[in-house]
């Protein structure tokens, strides 16, 4: 399964190594068109339907370039490394925890300097590459620093996340948007981490894509902003801490979320509608989806409460992080105002709040892989079952043969369809050939314009999950291409 997503990206044009002619550089990914516009898809449908959470919410576009004041306040100046053991030998540097987690197949990010010293030591781990014994574990400061104006005295780095730039923005925002709460900030843009050792391809990038919300607001009112009853009778899959080496994880009622697991009502509403998103939005089976709770050791100090979306990619061997929802208090906006020495609480109905923040945190890079783990069925060899509103192309038009009755047809048609949607119209190779290029690249429906439609008026359309065919015609297909793109209409259903 492996081998053949990684086939399947690069032969289709999805995604592959940066600089590949010159030997590729590892942690950097360059998206083909196939994998640029899937991208967009993706996030297209995760903006409107986290956007539409509230009509408060926007999206913003903030700089790439931080200033080292503003990193040095959030604490990534200081604290944002991971544990580096390098090879006292050859100089190979890995990562401390991994090396060890990839040993014992056991969670080690919560181990101190200490403790990874000794633990390397204990199960006797030595460099891969000239068997060496490594020298002491040391903090590794993941930002990547630059050089601002023309003497290089300005201190500033790329931005490790996008969510500092929704921090910067909050109080002009707030006066913009007429001082209400909750505001969400939300920002889809590059971050830059300088991994130790990126592996697992797009799962762990030195140039990767978040899409964050940041919602501000009071804790105290928040849930009556929200339609809590939505939760009423439902169920999310959740692996809770005390849960681990008993059961994997299982369906927990809301309810019992909020008073049995003192959760907060307003965090478990957003895990239902995270849920949502990916089993109804871009359809990821249930069973392979779950919420995986971190412990207090594991989580960031500031964090009151830590879930990571975790979905089973067959490509990464089990459950794995695509995507994390925070509670992370007043910490971020209290470490802005005394960085700045800008006030930061805000006045509502007469009270000063300082307000604390949510964070809805995903990583498009993983995402899109997820897409093409999970969609690429083994069902029909090479066919790529994308939801229509993620497919790179809506629809496939096709003449039966190149020849000069069917091809105009056929153009017409894809040019009345790409009013409204990404439409191929390719005429080389056979049509199995043809059907079977759109299938690897996930567009649900072909339609095929043969010799007795000229005759009738009528077409051949394809599904491609099924690879079922019904004969419609022409004058219909516009209503049909959107209440199949719409999912108002089924393809089975169709006359």
């Amino acid at each position: 399964m492996t081998a053949d997503v990684q086939s399947l990206a690069k032969r289709r044009g999805f995604i592959w190594q940066s600089a590949e002619i010159y030997g590729a550089m590892a942690g950097f990914y360059d998206y083909g068109a196939m994998g640029a516009i899937l991208k967009r898809r993706w996030e297209d449908a995760w903006l409107k339907y986290f956007m539409g959470l509230n009509e408060n919410y926007y999206l913003i576009d903030p700089a790439n370039i931080m200033p080292e004041a503003a990193l040095k306040a959030s604490g990534h100046v200081d604290s944002f490394t991971d544990p580096l053991v390098e090879c006292s030998k050859c100089h190979t540097a890995v990562r401390a925890d991994q090396l060890i987690e990839e040993a014992t197949e056991q969670p080690a990010e919560d181990l101190s300097l200490e403790q990874i010293d000794a633990r390397i030591a204990e199960l006797g781990l030595a460099c891969q590459k000239c068997k060496a014994p490594f020298q002491k574990a040391r903090t590794f400061n993941m930002m990547f620093q630059v050089d601002v104006g023309p003497t290089g005295q300005d201190k500033a780095y790329l931005r490790p996340e996008t969510a500092q730039g929704a921090y910067l923005n909050f109080k002009r925002h707030f006066e913009i948007m007429r001082r209400k709460l909750p505001l969400g900030l939300i920002v889809i843009g590059k971050a830059y981490r300088n991994e130790i050792a990126p592996r697992q391809g797009v799962y762990r990038m030195r140039e990767l894509i978040q899409a964050e919300l940041q919602i501000f607001m009071d804790p105290e009112t928040f849930a009556t902003e929200l339609n809590l009853t939505e939760m009423d009778g439902k169920e999310i899959n959740v692996q809770l801490v005390d849960m681990r080496g008993r059961e994997d994880f299982k369906p927990i009622h809301c309810k019992e979320l909020i008073e049995k697991h003192c959760l907060p009502d307003f965090y478990v509403w957003h895990m239902l509608k995270i849920q949502e998103f990916y089993l109804k939005v871009i359809r990821i089976p249930k069973e392979k989806f779950r919420f995986y709770e971190k412990s207090e050791k594991e989580r960031a100090f500031y964090n009151k409460v830590h879930f990571d979306i975790e979905v089973n990619l067959a490509t990464l061997g089990g459950f794995r992080e695509v995507a994390g929802l925070h509670y992370r208090g007043d910490y971020d906006l209290t470490r802005h105002e005394k960085g700045s020495g800008e006030k930061m609480e805000v006045s509502l109905d007469g009270k000063r709040v300082m307000p604390h923040v949510l964070e809805l945190s995903f990583g498009v890079d993983r995402n899109v892989w997820t897409l093409l783990d999970i969609h690429l069925t083994e069902e029909r060899t090479g066919v790529l079952k994308l939801p229509p509103v993620l497919a790179p192309y809506a629809f496939a038009v096709f003449p039966l043969m190149k020849k000069d009755e069917l091809v105009p047809v056929a153009e017409s048609i894809a040019t009345m369809l790409r009013r409204d949607y990404q439409v191929c119209c390719d005429q080389s190779g056979s049509i199995g050939k043809r059907y079977a290029r759109m299938d690897e690249i996930g567009t649900p429906f072909c339609i095929t314009v043969d010799f007795d439609g000229l005759a009738d008026g009528t077409v051949t359309i394809r599904d491609t999950d099924t690879a079922g065919q019904k004969r419609v015609k022409v004058s219909d297909l516009q209503d049909i291409a959107r209440s199949l793109m719409a999912g108002t209409g089924a393809f089975g259903d169709l006359q």
